[in-house]
């Protein structure tokens, strides 16, 4: 399964491209722009799948900083203050990391 298969690519491409800048992503309006936000609950767990590059259920921030590279190759990576928002935002338990429920959570929210 790809991204593709789940988001169209134009709205990926319009998503990734209105963070070109560094320190300019803003997950909401990320997650609008791709389309996700107005995917089904079963379909943002196949993205948060996608995600998981090691398939520990979570998505470390490790993982986190390359979230545009999984949708655009040669997309930037997320800066560390980015990368530390976008955590604390849906880290519901505090554990450093964003798991399935949260992700679904902060998505559809």
């Amino acid at each position: 399964m790809s991204l593709t298969s789940i988001l169209s690519a134009d709205a990926i491409e319009n998503a990734v491209k209105d963070c070109q800048a560094p320190d300019s992503f803003c997950y909401k309006k990320f997650f609008q722009l791709s389309g996700l936000s107005s995917k089904t609950p079963q379909e943002v767990k196949d993205v948060f799948q996608i995600l998981d590059e090691d398939k520990s259920g979570f998505i470390e921030e490790s993982e986190l900083k390359y979230f545009l590279q999984r949708f655009v190759k040669g997309a930037r990576t997320l800066t560390e203050a980015e990368t530390k928002s976008f955590i604390s935002a849906a880290d519901d338990d505090s554990d450093g990391r964003i798991g399935a429920e949260e992700f679904q959570t902060m998505v559809l929210s």
